[in-house]
């Protein structure tokens, strides 16, 4: 057990949300990771911050009718967890996926809230989705999915409210389907969604910014080991814009990464993944990351994701899904060198996982820190639509780089002041909290 200020916050949250284990997981850690400021901050007991913090402000669920190409009515589950808007107005992605239920939406919710405290942009934390699945639909019945989830979500967002985005599920295609419908309810064109084509107020390196971002951050760590990513081996899990992403941007700084993964397995190249077939095969064709190997024989392809981290590497990137790399796999990493890991996905390291890198001094670079470009580069889009401009690729990677630079230098400053040097999770915690905390008190109760 913590401290008995801990105990008391984890005892509320566990018996409100006795049913939602992810939520409760990644509150447990941003309150632990807080301890240090408690002595230091009594305002922050006085006026039940946490307390007020670990509840959304709203949470928003609703059904949505659709109509498959056989003509039969379907109905999904949508949700928007509109969770602190101290900051700014709620900003978070809309994941379509089964899984996707209200634990889920409000654990991503409540990383995102710190996460964008984390860029210094003026947003605040949200997110959403529906349990509806993409794949295998037509572009007809997503389409279909996509008006009928806007015709109810058109109520709860607006420009200066609450600006969704995409995740899981959600790519270019659907974005356009959700703006197409605002659009014609609302009779507005705003910038009310982000990651948007290019043709309509979309902004460049918004689909590689969390890519970018989170090797930017890595590129940090490695410097503070004093190395850099020249001769690099690097596993990297997924196989989305995250993961294609982070591969590109690594391998042009000299890194060789060798593996890629999606739901039903991993590739393995030693030589180097291809990403131009990786590209074409996830992007271009919807396909799965098994035909990677037709292209290239001498790779190897495995069922099941788990044994991705069982190869040697230098730097471990998991991109792919929550709690994804348990302890095990943590200890495997260890052992075979791992000298630096970044989470490119929401909270993919278990518990367990994070206390075997801290405990063997591997440095873990947090999702809430690592993978904060892709919100960054929304509040980028957010600020052309606002004022009716389009910036150049390298405009807005060179402030994505700056954003990232100082979310490094947020968590390594924030964890030394508080005694805890090196721990880039409690850093970002810190860091994070403190902003948002420091907002609520100063707008009242």
């Amino acid at each position: 057990m913590g401290s008995p200020f801990a105990d008391s916050i984890l005892s509320i949250v566990a018996a409100r949300n006795a049913a939602e284990p992810e939520y409760r997981q990644a509150v447990r850690e941003v309150v632990e990771s807080i301890e240090p400021l408690i002595a230091k901050r009594p305002e922050i007991v006085r006026l039940k911050i946490v307390e007020r913090m670990v509840e959304p402000e709203r949470q928003i669920i609703f059904r949505v009718p659709w109509v498959n190409d056989a003509g039969e009515v379907q109905v999904n589950r949508g949700f928007r967890v509109q969770f602190n808007s101290a900051l700014g107005p709620y900003k978070g992605g809309l994941r379509f996926h089964p899984s996707v239920n209200l634990g889920i939406i409000k654990f991503l919710g409540f990383e995102q809230t710190f996460k964008n405290a984390l860029t210094t942009t003026p947003i605040g934390g949200a997110k959403g989705g529906s349990d509806f699945d993409p794949k295998g639909k037509s572009e007809r019945e997503v389409m279909s999915f996509c008006e009928s989830f806007m015709n109810e979500l058109h109520r709860h967002i607006g420009p200066d409210t609450d600006i969704p985005a995409g995740d899981i599920g959600v790519g270019a295609r659907e974005i356009g389907f959700l703006f197409g419908q605002y659009k014609r309810i609302t009779n507005t064109f705003t910038g009310v969604l982000t990651g948007k084509g290019l043709s309509y107020g979309g902004s460049l390196a918004r689909k590689e910014a969390t890519g970018y971002g989170l090797v930017y951050f890595v590129t940090r760590m490695l410097e503070s080991l004093g190395a850099d990513w020249t001769g690099k081996t690097v596993v990297i899990s997924g196989a989305g814009n995250v993961a294609l992403y982070a591969a590109e941007k690594a391998r042009s700084l000299g890194a060789r990464v060798v593996a890629l993964s999606d739901s039903n397995g991993y590739i393995h190249d030693p030589e180097g993944i291809d990403l131009d077939t990786a590209r074409r095969i996830k992007e271009v064709e919807r396909g799965r990351i098994r035909e990677y190997v037709f292209d290239h024989p001498s790779a190897a392809y495995v069922e099941g994701c788990e044994g991705i981290w069982s190869i040697p590497c230098d730097v471990a990137l998991p991109c792919a899904t929550q709690n994804e790399l348990d302890g095990k796999s943590a200890e495997l990493l260890v052992r075979n060198g791992c000298m630096a890991v970044a989470e490119g996905a929401n909270m993919p390291c278990t518990p367990e996982a994070v206390k075997v890198f801290h405990d063997a001094g591997v440095p873990l670079g947090p999702a809430k820190a690592a993978n904060a470009g892709g919100v960054a580069t929304s509040a980028l889009e957010m600020s052309q639509n606002s004022m009716r401009l389009s910036w150049p690729f390298q405009e807005v990677d060179q402030r994505l780089h700056q954003i990232m630079d100082n979310i490094y230098s947020q968590c390594s400053r924030a964890a030394e002041a508080h005694g805890l040097k090196g721990n880039l999770v409690a850093g970002a915690n810190i860091a994070g909290f403190l902003r948002v905390a420091d907002a609520m008190i100063a707008q009242g109760i």
